[in-house]
């Protein structure tokens, strides 16, 4: 893609991560950007939602109804539907939502996790949220600045809508927005996480953003570099025993750092 960086170092990938973040009004390096890190460069940009396949525009309502039904209300901060789709998500329902993070090293660790994947080039999509706000519809935009912010929380969106439905009429084209979920626990608080939302079921973020090269750059992450990217996120505890807190988290890091290397090369 015209917009691809490809580093040939760590230093270089270095540079490419913090790239563009210097704030020149602060005097200080505040990133505007927001980052998603694939194991596999070749992976569509889409919700795990449209991965459901199917009929998945008609399953949408019927997913998160079922799970707002069934699911333990001490769980939920309050009522707003945007918790409930961020907690819905955050336990692996199919939804639109799709997870970003503002740390670039966490990003990395998600590019270079999957040792099945070690001989396959990984992808870091880097996008600007603040730029993107450009293309909000009018009443959200009005939200972003009378607040103060560049991202939305649930109380904020509540002010205009509190459904997908409203969501989706407030403008006649598609838009995304980024969606900041409640401290639900220490995975979402490590992680530095947020995620995006469309504003139709159906809305391909990969392609939204081929529409907006503006606002976003790739970061392609050889297989060749990957050995050395892990084994330095290792060394800085950007692992899975950090990032996944409990004992599944713990298990996972101990079994790929105890593992011999050649052993990724033929099962996992």
């Amino acid at each position: 893609m015209k917009n691809d960086f490809i580093p040939s170092s760590w230093a270089e990938l270095m540079d490419f991560l913090f790239k563009d973040t210097w704030d020149e009004s602060l005097e200080r390096y505040r990133s505007p950007f927001v980052y998603r890190g694939l194991s596999d460069a070749n992976y569509e940009l889409i919700s795990s939602l449209i991965r459901l396949g199917g009929a998945y525009q008609a399953l949408e309502r019927h997913l998160l109804r079922n799970f707002i039904k069934y699911a333990q209300r001490t769980s939920i901060p309050n009522e707003s539907l945007w918790n409930w789709l961020a907690i819905a998500q955050h336990h692996g329902l199919p939804t639109r939502l799709i997870d970003w993070t503002y740390s670039p090293l966490v990003a990395l660790h998600f590019a270079t996790a999957n040792p099945l994947k070690f001989n396959t080039d990984g992808v870091i999509w880097c996008v600007n949220y603040v730029k993107g706000n450009l293309f909000l519809p009018e009443q959200l935009s009005e939200i972003i600045k009378n607040e103060g912010s560049n991202v939305f929380t649930p109380y904020m969106l509540d002010k205009v809508c509190n459904s997908l439905s409203k969501l989706e009429k407030l403008s006649e084209n598609e838009f995304n927005l980024f969606l900041e979920p409640p401290s639900l626990d220490d995975r979402i608080v490590n992680q530095h996480a947020l995620f995006s939302l469309m504003s139709t079921s159906s809305g391909h973020l990969g392609r939204w953003l081929n529409e907006h090269p503006d606002i976003h750059f790739r970061i392609i992450i050889p297989k060749d570099l990957k050995w050395e990217i892990r084994d330095k996120l290792d060394q800085a505890n950007i692992t899975e025993r950090v990032l996944f807190p409990g004992l599944d988290g713990l298990s996972r890091w101990l079994k790929r750092h105890y593992s011999p290397k050649n052993i990724f090369l033929q099962e996992y």
